[in-house]
Parts: C-alpha cells; sequence; structure tokens
C-alpha cells in the first residue's frame, strides 16, 4: 500500500517547509548563512533473492546543508562593526567557557574594556606589540584599557631635521652682530609622569660650516646655557667624524634625566632656515577615546594625548568542512568531528577574508529564491496528500466489494 510513501512525502515537505521558512524569518539577521533541505529516495531491499525487485517505500531528509556564500557587506559607520570580506569566522569565547564561531561581527565594548558579542561572547585575536606586530598565534581575549588611562612616557630622545641657511654670515663679522633669536625653535618634553617640560633650540653661526647650538628648558635663556658645535661637510651634510652632541639634561619635580639628541638629518645649504622635523618620544597619560579596526584586523586604540596603541590583531578560523559545523542560536557555529579543527590564520592572507570595520554582513538569503522553493514545497506537500487521498479511496473501495 502506498501510505507509507505518501507519509514519507508528507514528512519531507513539512520539513522543507520548515527549513524555507527558518531562510525567510532571517533574511535580515546579520551573518546569517541560508540553510537547504537534501533529500534521499528509501528501498526496501528483497531478503532471499539475488535478483530480487528493490521496492521503493518513499523519500527522506538526508541532510539540512548550509549555503556558506559571501552576503551582501553593508556600511554602518560603527567603528565595533566587522564585516568578513572572503573565507572565515570570529572566535568567540562564550560566557560559560566554550568556544563558538561567529560571521555576526556586532560588537560591543563591556565595562571592563572586552570587545563582545550581544550574548556576552568575548572576541579573541592574537597578541602584537604596541605597533601592531603579531607575537604568536596564541589567541586572547582582545580587550582595550577604557578603566584607566595609559601611563605617560618620558622622553628619552629629541630628534631634528632642519636647514641651517649657509649664506648666513658669522654672528659677530656684521653690525650688530646676529640675534641668537634668529635662528631657532622649540618643543615640549615630558617626564616620567607626562609634566610637560618646555625646551628651546638656538643655532649660531661662529665659522665656516660651523655653527653653535645653546639650549634653554623650563623658560630659561639659551644664550645662558654652554653651547655644543655642530659642523657640516661640503656636500651640506652633518659631519659626524667631527662633531659631538652631549645629552641634554631636563628638569622636573620628579628629578633630573637626559635626554639624547638625533641630529643626523640637518643640514647646511645656501636656502633659508627651515624646520621640517622635530619631535620627542615622550607623552602624557591619555584616556582612551576611540579605536580603528585594520583590514588586517589589527585593533588599534586611540587616545586623548594624540597616541595610538595596538591592542591586538583579530583572530579568523576556518574549517576544512564547513558544512561539519554544528549551528546554534544567536548566529553561532561549534566546531564537531565533521568539521575539524579550526585553522587559524590572518585577515587578508591566504584563503582568509580581509576584515571591513564599520559595515555588517547582510544574510545570504534570496527571498525570491526561497518563495519560489516554498511554492514548489507547498506543491508537493498537496501531491503526497493527494497519494494519501487516492489509496484511500482505493482501499475503501477493496473493503466495499461484496
Amino acid at each position: 500500500m502506498a501510505f507509507q510513501q505518501g507519509l514519507s512525502g508528507l514528512n519531507s515537505a513539512s520539513k522543507n517547509l520548515d527549513v524555507i521558512g527558518h531562510n525567510i524569518a532571517n533574511g535580515n539577521t546579520v551573518g546569517m548563512k541560508s540553510s537547504r533541505a537534501e533529500f534521499a529516495e528509501v528501498y526496501a531491499s528483497s531478503v532471499n533473492a539475488a535478483g530480487g525487485v528493490n521496492q521503493g517505500i518513499g523519500v527522506s531528509v538526508a541532510a539540512v546543508s548550509q549555503q556558506f556564500t559571501q552576503g551582501n557587506i553593508t556600511i554602518t559607520g560603527n567603528d565595533l562593526d566587522i564585516a568578513i570580506n572572503g573565507a572565515g569566522f570570529f572566535e568567540l569565547t562564550m560566557p560559560n567557557g566554550t568556544t563558538s564561531y561567529s560571521r555576526a561581527g556586532m560588537f560591543k565594548l563591556d565595562d571592563q574594556g572586552n570587545i563582545v558579542t550581544n550574548a556576552g561572547g568575548q572576541l579573541m585575536g592574537y597578541p602584537t606589540d604596541p605597533d601592531g606586530n603579531r607575537l604568536s598565534y596564541n589567541p586572547i581575549p582582545l580587550s582595550l584599557p577604557t578603566a584607566s588611562p595609559i601611563p605617560a612616557q618620558q622622553t628619552s630622545e629629541i630628534t631634528a631635521e632642519f636647514n641651517l641657511d649657509a649664506r648666513a654670515p658669522v654672528w659677530n663679522t656684521v653690525t650688530p652682530p646676529t640675534p641668537l633669536t634668529t635662528y631657532g625653535t622649540s618643543l615640549v618634553a615630558f617626564d616620567s609622569q607626562g609634566i610637560e617640560i618646555p625646551v628651546s633650540l638656538a643655532f649660531r653661526k661662529v665659522g665656516n660650516n660651523s655653527w653653535e647650538v645653546y639650549t634653554g628648558v623650563n623658560g630659561a635663556d639659551p644664550a645662558l646655557s654652554t653651547p655644543f658645535t655642530v659642523n657640516f661637510l661640503a656636500d651640506g651634510s652633518l659631519d659626524t667624524a667631527t662633531t659631538t652632541i652631549p645629552p641634554l639634561a631636563l628638569t622636573s619635580p620628579n628629578g633630573t634625566f637626559n635626554v639624547d639628541f638625533d641630529f643626523n638629518n640637518i643640514t647646511q645649504y645656501g636656502t633659508a632656515f627651515g624646520v621640517t622635523e622635530l619631535e620627542q618620544d615622550g607623552y602624557r597619560p591619555g584616556q582612551f577615546i576611540g579605536l580603528k579596526i585594520n583590514e588586517n584586523g589589527v585593533v588599534t586604540g586611540q587616545y586623548s594625548n594624540g597616541e595610538t596603541r595596538a591592542a591586538g590583531q583579530v583572530a579568523l578560523v576556518n574549517f576544512r568542512n564547513a558544512q561539519g559545523l554544528q549551528p546554534s542560536s544567536g548566529g553561532m557555529w561549534a566546531a564537531t568531528f565533521s568539521s575539524g579543527e579550526p585553522l587559524r590564520g590572518e585577515p587578508g592572507t591566504g584563503n582568509f577574508g580581509a576584515l571591513r570595520a564599520g559595515a555588517l554582513e547582510d544574510s545570504n538569503v534570496d527571498i525570491t529564491a526561497e518563495l519560489v522553493n516554498m511554492m514548489t514545497a507547498q506543491r508537493a506537500y498537496q501531491a503526497n496528500a493527494q497519494t494519501i487521498k487516492t489509496q484511500d479511496q482505493v482501499l475503501s473501495t477493496l473493503l466495499a466489494m461484496r
């Protein structure tokens, strides 16, 4: 009798409608991957005869597979929204300690500065140095120092790049002599607690290809300091063989410390005096004010003192068999024996996709296709119901025979 075939067809069509309905319901879910019901025939084999006829007894749902195609990228402007453009999954450590994987890049900062999902999962990343160079592939939770300021850094070196006018007369060969303030510049250095220390530099030509450098600290007149001499070669570059630059002693309420000068790029050419670079490596304490995530996944914190500091690199993982991942609520997947162990890598390298900050990956559900599939599944359901109805009529006819 064909009741069994029709019943299996009804169950399979109903499961197909469930899958289609789930896809349509998540048409606007970030990072969602559509599913597809896959069917298989069911046969009953004869027991004894080697050449017996196998009888079809219906259909079954062999699998519900996910379609890991790329979704559209939508710009949001939110710095903590991240879209993966290509292959890969975000790695998350959930509040219960388990590891999950996701394509939904809607992240937030919690009260501890951790980058988390709406469900509280911590985004995992690779440790980096402050310049963003990866240190290892051992994942750690990504966190930013939002609760307290980054500490100050004491100035250890002053780097300068400037040109001294080769046409300038020796200071005491003209009347009146060239004032010391004619050529000079200034900057601000910092002690270990971020206290500002004003530093001024003044230059005086004392001979052909020879200049004296005067320094003033904390508002002191540079003319009162003991100068040192810088000499130049005939081509206008610094004569490092005859030039010795002593360290500069800086004084603050926290004591005295020395700062080195880097004058390797100063020149003496026949053009106007000009400073093209003047910087020092110290800074005051800074509060966290924002962040930036690059395409390679490096998370850089921005601070009120103008400094930037890398907090880590977003980790991406992939699997040999993504179809083997076990889906769960919240747009998460869990690794299984079928999926294999996660393969780690950096965004934008190898087979891993690049990251797009300030954007999200839309669901890859094609609503038009799903509606067509729904109509097809509905017709299949009706057809299987009709086979049961027809079989019932045949059975009724047999029972009514006299």
